[in-house]
């Protein structure tokens, strides 16, 4: 089995600026497929958190996983199992995450300003303890291993 994948310090910077860009992006979705779905979808049924916060999770997942496999951490590792282990943490952290925030917005029923302030903390939880996950168990030994970071360690020649 290879070695854990050493960084410098300055090629951890840049992974994690990249990882906290892309996480963004994918909040970005998350936020919107959150208020569609919670304001047109699950409107005033006693689920509008839980089925909007799972359904926009799962949209930002998939985003998320496939860019910052491809571009930041630049990984070739095979793509199944490294789901699985993506999988493995959404097991633990999804129903966890809909349990805080079910409860939590059941304690000001109607109140859309901590309806939405329990979703804003819930996506910071959310992409710090990814970012760490991913860094540290899905591709600490397969960073810099795909096409890209290959082609990045390639001499550019002078024609």
């Amino acid at each position: 089995m290879p070695e854990p994948v050493k960084l410098t310090r300055r090629e951890n910077v840049i992974i994690t600026v990249k990882y906290f860009l892309f996480a963004a992006s994918a909040g970005a979705i998350e936020a919107i497929a959150f208020a569609l779905l919670s304001e047109f979808v699950f409107h005033d049924s006693e689920a509008e958190y839980g089925w909007s916060y799972f359904i926009a999770l799962m949209i930002s997942i998939v985003w998320n996983f496939t860019l910052n496999r491809r571009y930041t951490f630049k990984s070739a590792n095979n793509v199944p199992v490294a789901m699985l282990k993506v999988l493995g943490f959404y097991a633990v952290f999804t129903p966890a995450s809909i349990w805080w925030g079910v409860a939590l917005t059941g304690l000001l029923p109607g109140s859309k300003l901590l309806y939405y302030g329990v979703f804003v903390f819930t996506l910071a939880v959310n992409g710090a303890a990814e970012f760490l996950f991913q860094r540290f168990v899905v591709y600490r030994r397969s960073i810099n291993t795909n096409d890209l970071a290959k082609k990045d360690e390639e001499p550019e020649r002078e024609i």
